[in-house]
């Protein structure tokens, strides 16, 4: 590995905005640990796309919600790559529940959702800011959502995730300062297989919902999202303890 070569971790990086991410680090230089809790072929691929680009990549298998297996996933990247510079806590989970259907969520749905989007990133960082704080630029970009300012989204204990993850990420900017940056992107509707499957048939249907509200009349693809993920990783080292939303404008809506 090349002495200028920096380090990234990207959690949940097999596919959406994690893979992009992971492909956008690459080409900004980066050697990329690319983690995933189930799906090791795509996780592979993922690698072999970074390599093909003349990039460096590793996969490592690991479940964000389990503390262990986070210590596991940061010495495997110091081992094999040399360290740390930048953090993506990317992987996230849900369940599609009507908000009104309160019956229907269970405690394994706020169990596990917690656990792998507010738990998860919080002991990454823990485990994390040792290294992290070695580099010269560490940073943290947290993946949340619009759903954490909005509560509106796939499900109440998803929103309720979303939102303290961006108070998490204030609260973590402060800890890690001055040595390591925490910052959070929030974005909206994301093209792509997740919420295809989570939709299904009203895919379509609250996809141009969405664009319609939205003043630039789009959604996300996972490759706007990481741009925004990019930009806080290489762009102002004075930027920490903020939250980027990623969404067309369709929290601010369109002109009354």
């Amino acid at each position: 590995m090349g002495t200028s070569m920096k380090v990234a971790i990207v959690t949940g990086a097999s596919r959406g905005v994690g893979r992009a991410t992971a492909l956008a680090l690459a080409k900004q230089n980066y050697a990329v640990a690319i983690n995933y809790s189930r799906s090791h072929r795509e996780a592979e691929a993922v690698v072999q796309a970074i390599q093909a680009l003349g990039g460096q990549a590793i996969s490592v298998q690991a479940d964000v919600s389990d503390n262990d297996s986070c210590k596991h996933l940061v010495e495997c990247t110091v081992e094999r790559l040399g360290g740390i510079d930048a953090l993506v806590n990317n992987a996230g989970t849900t369940s599609f529940i009507p908000h009104n259907a309160l019956d229907q969520v269970d405690d394994d749905d706020w169990d596990r959702i917690m656990g792998v989007n507010l738990k998860g990133p919080f002991q990454m960082v823990r485990a994390a800011l040792p290294v992290l704080s070695k580099s010269e630029s560490g940073c943290v970009v947290n993946v949340a959502s619009i759903a954490g300012i909005s509560a509106t989204g796939s499900s109440i204990p998803y929103c309720a995730s979303k939102a303290a993850l961006l108070n998490m990420t204030v609260a973590l900017a402060r800890v890690c300062a001055p040595k390591v940056r925490v910052n959070a992107v929030a974005p909206g509707f994301i093209e792509g297989e997740w919420l295809k499957q989570g939709l299904g048939h009203a895919y379509d249907m609250v996809k141009k919902q969405c664009e319609d509200r939205s003043p630039l009349h789009k959604v996300c693809t996972p490759e706007d999202v990481s741009d925004a993920i990019i930009s806080l990783i290489t762009g102002s080292q004075l930027v920490t303890g903020q939250t980027i939303v990623v969404d067309g404008g369709m929290l601010i809506g369109p002109t009354p």
